[in-house]
């Protein structure tokens, strides 16, 4: 009841004043709404000064700078192993033209010593054929040939070329061709009776295989 008699006396009040003149009630709604608005944005105030103080925070300011140093140092690296990379792939071309133009030479040289050393053996079989036109001692002329063709030997050895000896040994596919076979008795079933062309070895390979008679 006495809330009711404190409404109805706003009531009569409000009703004593003219239009145009000011109203308790309005101004008491009006006062009302500015307070609402004052807090509001007090608020937004507040909560600026938290963002404020949350974007200048210690730890966030050190955990960024961290990261842009690491950024840095990963750029840095980057720019170096780039670097590294463009010097090696430089220097392996440079390598591999050098070692190309050392193969080439080394052939070329190799092909050069062999020649060299064929040369005196040419020299010794044009002596011989000069002596075989003046001479009639067949005997003197033998021991020539045998001599040049000792002198021919020598030089192939030196170069790293030897002669198979595979006479009555057993028979190998893998150095020898054999191009007929001959019965030539249990004991040498298998094994080189004859040897038709003289095969070569270069080092450990085959430089010349051998064609040979194998019995049956």
């Amino acid at each position: 009841m006495k809330e009711k008699k404190v409404y109805n006396e706003d009531v009569e009040s409000d009703k004593k004043f003219a239009p145009g003149d000011g109203n308790p009630s309005q101004e008491k709604a009006s006062d009302a709404k500015m307070a609402d608005g004052a807090a509001a944005e007090s608020a937004k105030m507040a909560d600026g000064a938290d963002a404020r103080a949350k974007d200048s925070d210690p730890e966030l300011d050190a955990a960024e700078e961290a990261s842009d140093e690491a950024a840095r140092a990963v750029e840095a690296a980057v720019a170096e192993w780039k670097d590294k990379f463009l010097r090696l792939q430089a220097e392996f071309d440079n390598y591999r033209k050098r070692t190309l133009k050392e193969k080439m030479e080394l052939v070329q040289t190799g092909g050069r010593d062999v020649l060299l050393a064929m040369l005196p053996v040419r020299d010794d079989v044009q002596r011989a054929m000069t002596a075989m036109e003046k001479s009639d001692d067949l005997e003197a002329l033998r021991q020539g040939v045998r001599l040049i063709s000792q002198k021919f030997t020598e030089a192939l050895r030196q170069k790293g070329v030897t002669e198979m000896e595979l006479k009555e040994k057993e028979f190998d596919a893998d150095i020898a061709e054999a191009v007929a076979k001959f019965a030539a008795g249990e004991e040498m079933k298998g094994k080189v009776i004859d040897v038709v062309q003289t095969g070569y070895m270069l080092g450990d390979k085959v430089l010349r295989f051998a064609k040979v008679v194998v019995g049956e």
